[in-house]
């Protein structure tokens, strides 16, 4: 099965790693942090709004593969500090109002200034 890279100017970009790939029917979503692909600098300091930026972003990749938020079927959650997972779920709750994928939060073992969660995502196209 070949492998298909995704890329979107809708989401940040490394030279280290693809945004997105898709296999067959499945849609892998890198980790993606709360940045503004538009500035390429992270959002305000809440975990509320690095979420929904990583969120956003997460969405652009898999819109560029041909898929939505309701073909993901596991979602993985670092996050710098466990306190913010109230946070973290009420900015969730939004995306995934109903019927939500599968879903680990851990911790974030990097100290990267500022960072507060780093989201990826599996969606199956069927």
């Amino acid at each position: 099965m070949a492998r298909q890279i995704i890329t979107t100017a809708n989401a940040p970009t490394s030279p280290l790693y693809s945004q997105g790939v898709k296999a067959g029917p499945h849609v892998i979503v890198s980790g993606t942090a709360g940045i503004d692909p538009s500035t390429g600098s992270l959002v305000e300091s809440t975990i509320q709004a690095q979420t929904r930026q990583a969120l956003t972003n997460c969405e652009a990749i898999l819109r560029a593969a041909g898929a939505t938020l309701d073909d993901v079927i596991e979602v993985g959650v670092l996050l710098t500090n466990p306190t913010d997972f109230t946070g973290l779920n009420e900015e969730y709750a939004r995306w995934f109002p109903s019927d939500p994928p599968t879903r680990y939060v851990a911790k974030l073992g990097a100290d990267l200034p500022g960072l507060l969660v780093s989201i990826r995502m599996t969606a199956f196209i069927g």
